[in-house]
């Protein structure tokens, strides 16, 4: 459930980020800067350094004048300027040192944010990637941290030199005079009011921002990914008005963060004019009635501005900070979404060989109704097994359960005695490797994409891999041979390269057992018989679980399981099958009129 939670953070486009919601990120920041708590100790130092320098400013101006100026002494007057061109001198050198060891904090904590989140999504189940848009994951590693990125770089410096510098310009008004001090009270209240305000409205609208740029990065890719269904239908004023709307839902969000900020900013310095003319004004008695120094109220003049420009810069900040902050609860809120489908503690190796046993699996997808209820079959070591049946029955879900892409709600898969949620992970993708209908390929040549099944296999066994299945050939009468460049999802290649590939990727694994999505399902005659030949190879001697699109592929299985209604409705051999004339029968007689009438 609490992974739920967070999942629901994540997605959500309505959460604002609350006073809760502040703490809890600044928690989560912490442990995630803890290879950095020392390099952050020193950066405190250097920035409060830099902030003592800056407030002792208006301290020598007070001595200057009242001992200088008022009291007629050269010597008091160089030293007060003197020393305020070293502690200008000293706070510009202490201002570098800081924000360039704020830098050295924050550009690595971004990369290594960046390699974290990564990971983390590599490591989640296949329902997460079902249920998430691409675009928004990519938002996460785009922009929510390009978002952090000013954050970093300059304004974790400017955020805690101003939060220094106002508490030390309350402390020395203080000091210098409390009754003056009081003067100042009098903008307290609406600039506390109007602080409030804008905390709450910004956080608001920049966490929209934030979700209204994924949208529209959702939008974007999705129109990249299917732009040539897009042309082949002419649909491109379509989805041009469809980047649009979310374009323009973007500009909007971006505009009412304008809007606020615009009400904002000129209110709070205001409020600072207002409290400057009224120390001047009463100040001015003050020293016409010796209560206080003219000293005193020129050093007084000069920390208001250390004063309320901090609290300036603050509201400024803020949006930097709002921008930041939403970005980075987004990025927890993945962080914190556990996968489906995890190694347990103590998890065991598959052992090398075995039958593979379902036994009495349900399944739904979340909380959603079964789609699988009561299966069990066993796959016995070296045997092939077709899953027959109409679309939807269940049968590539059954697939999936096998290779623990997900785990059953009720019922267990085992594989040598061993439950699938007890072993490994990486013993369970050595043994049990899924080829998927259509081959993916990753940008590189086609000998990097055969190395995705085993990635320190050498040039020579990757040679080898290619032989067993008859293929390497093919591939070496390409211009650059088996270093050609595939581009990117494979475009240099045909479909049938394209699966050729993905088995030969299967061989070099060297699985104990296969599970096929159909790889000639999609293919034309030529380059269908290809595949199936390197398919004989490839499944000689193997245990074999085909999703059967075609049902002359279940023929040739060892025995099939007809899948309907999220049952299994019948297991057995073909002709066993046929004679019983129930739903197998009814398919392959539905299936052969199909061909007859075709050819």
């Amino acid at each position: 459930m609490a992974s739920d939670a967070r999942l629901e953070a994540f997605a959500s486009d309505e959460e604002l980020l609350t006073r809760d919601d502040a703490k809890h990120l600044v928690r989560r920041l912490w442990r995630l800067l803890d290879r950095y708590h020392r390099r952050i100790a020193i950066a405190t130092l250097l920035i409060m350094l830099w902030t003592a320098c800056l407030l002792a400013g208006p301290t020598l101006v007070k001595h200057g004048i009242d001992a200088g100026l008022r009291g007629k002494d050269e010597g008091a007057l160089d030293l007060a300027a003197g020393l305020y061109l070293a502690v200008a001198i000293g706070g510009l050198l202490f201002a570098r040192a800081a924000i360039w060891s704020v830098s050295k904090i924050g550009e690595p904590f971004l990369r290594d944010l960046r390699n974290k989140v990564f990971n983390h999504l590599m490591a989640l189940d296949l329902g997460f990637f079902e249920r998430e848009q691409t675009g928004r994951l990519v938002a996460r590693l785009t922009s929510d941290v390009d978002a952090m990125q000013d954050l970093v770089q300059i304004g974790l410096a400017q955020f805690a030199q101003n939060v220094f510098l106002f508490l030390g310009a309350v402390v020395v008004i203080l000091v210098l005079s409390w009754k003056l001090a009081l003067c100042t009270l009098v903008v307290v209240p609406p600039v506390v009011w109007a602080s409030r305000w804008f905390r709450r409205e910004s956080s608001r609208a920049f966490l929209e921002v934030r979700d209204r740029i994924g949208a529209n990065l959702a939008t974007l890719q999705e129109g990249l990914a299917g732009v040539r269904v897009v042309q082949a239908f002419g649909r491109e004023r379509a989805f041009a008005r469809r980047f649009r709307e979310t374009n323009e839902a973007q500009y909007d969000a971006n505009l009412e963060t304008v809007r606020i900020s615009t009400r904002y900013f000129p209110f709070i310095e205001f409020c600072g004019v207002a409290g400057t003319a009224l120390i001047i004004g009463i100040g001015g008695w003050f020293a016409d009635q010796r209560i206080v120094t003219v000293g005193t109220v020129a050093a007084f003049i000069l920390y208001l501005n250390n004063l309320f420009e901090p609290v300036q810069q603050l509201s400024q900040l803020y949006n930097t900070l709002q921008q930041s902050g939403a970005a980075l609860k987004k990025l927890v809120a993945l962080l914190d979404t556990e996968p489906k489908v995890a190694e347990k503690p103590g998890a065991v190796d598959l052992p090398l060989e075995g039958a593979l046993e379902v036994d009495d699996v349900s399944f739904r997808y979340g909380t959603g109704p079964l789609v699988l209820e009561e299966v069990s079959v066993t796959v016995a070591h070296g045997e092939r097994l077709a899953l027959v049946g109409p679309t939807g029955a269940g049968k590539s879900t059954l697939a999936k359960l096998m290779c623990r892409f997900y785990d059953p709600a009720v019922g267990a898969v085992r594989f040598g005695g061993v439950s699938l949620d007890d072993a490994t992970l990486a013993s369970l993708r050595e043994r049990i490797v899924v080829v998927p209908q259509e081959g993916f390929l990753f940008a590189g040549s086609i000998r990097d994409n055969v190395r995705v099944g085993r990635p320190d296999a050498s040039d020579a066994t990757v040679d080898a891999a290619l032989d067993a299945l008859g293929i390497r050939g093919r591939f070496l009468e390409l211009p650059e041979g088996l270093d050609t460049e595939v581009r990117e999802r494979g475009s240099r290649l045909s479909a049938g390269e394209r699966q050729l590939v993905s088995l030969a990727r299967a061989a070099l694994a060297d699985p104990a057992l296969l599970i096929l999505d159909e790889a000639t399902s999609n293919l034309d005659p030529g380059t269908e018989r290809d595949v199936e030949a390197a398919l004989e190879a490839l499944t000689a001697g193997r245990s074999v679980v085909v999703v059967a699109h075609r049902l002359s592929t279940a023929a040739r299985a060892d025995r099939i399981a007809v899948v309907d209604h999220g049952r299994l409705q019948e297991l057995g051999r073909h002709e066993e099958l046929i004679r019983r004339e129930g739903r197998y029968a009814s398919l392959w007689a539905s299936w052969t009129a199909a061909q007859a009438r075709a050819s």
